[in-house]
């Protein structure tokens, strides 16, 4: 089964579109990587989502006043991102692959957002394709701001409940290195495995950041509770120290922000 085939099929299944809201790593995920935008793009200006999903991401930044291009490839996310997006006139959302954005000229967006895409780009030839097309559209001085999954959560979350042999045969080699697969379906990444991806490329780090902590390992206990009261004791705290460094691999979701560099 191609990549493409296989997304179709996962997200034909799962209900994407209010993944942010159910769970509180979902709103922890949300509220965070919104602060990391509203860090870099605090004034209105022209983003490009790939990997949009059903748009919730680009629907509230087209609803603040930026001019918003959303492309996502799951026909079923795309189907429900224009239903979720009708009458939102500076939103335009298309089908699309992140590894090729030659539909879009250099230098076009303030700010790029690549909040899925390296979840499913199994081949290294992939990952620098969509990082380099997502640099490529990115004004001189503007930002990208990439999702990706950490390996060790990925063993942490999924596979300590039993199966651990399985997580650990899926994630790495004998010698300990990640390993990407198609099969895996969502793939995951360390630290400096993630960091070696942007080498070469045309822009400087501005930080790497935890976006959901421990709540995804912790939601998972038939126990766990809490109110919003907590939550939101909870979240000030996440965002006061989510760009801890000790922190970043426990974190389901980790978020690279880094600058265009300026010709």
């Amino acid at each position: 089964m191609e990549r493409t085939e296989m997304i179709n099929s996962f997200y034909d299944g799962y209900y994407e579109d209010t993944r942010l809201e159910r769970s509180r790593h979902g709103q922890l995920e949300y509220r965070t990587t919104m602060h990391f935008i509203h860090r870099c793009l605090p004034q209105p200006g022209t983003v490009l989502e790939i990997g949009a999903g059903t748009g919730r991401y680009s629907i509230a930044l087209a609803k603040m006043g930026h001019r918003v291009t959303a492309v996502e490839l799951a026909e079923r996310n795309l189907e429900l991102l224009r239903q979720n997006a009708q009458g939102i006139g500076n939103l335009t959302a298309l089908q699309g692959d992140a590894v090729d954005l030659s539909r879009f000229a250099d230098d076009s967006f303030d700010l790029t957002l690549l909040l899925g895409p390296m979840y499913h780009l199994y081949d290294r030839q992939d990952r620098d394709a969509a990082l380099r097309e997502a640099v490529r559209v990115t004004r001189p001085g503007g930002h990208i701001l990439t999702a990706f999954l950490s390996v060790h959560a990925i063993l942490f979350d999924n596979y300590l409940r039993g199966n651990l042999a399985d997580g650990l045969a899926e994630n790495f080699d004998a010698a300990y290195r990640v390993r990407h697969f198609q099969e895996q379906l969502f793939t995951g990444y360390d630290i400096p495995e993630l960091e070696a991806l942007y080498r070469g490329l045309p822009v400087t780090p501005v930080t790497l950041a935890a976006t959901d902590g421990i709540l995804e390992l912790a939601e998972g206990r038939a126990d766990f509770a809490m109110s919003d009261e907590e939550f939101e004791d909870y979240a000030a705290y996440h965002l006061h120290f989510c760009e801890q460094r000790e922190l970043l691999g426990s974190s389901s979701h980790l978020l690279y922000l880094c600058r265009k560099n300026c010709k």
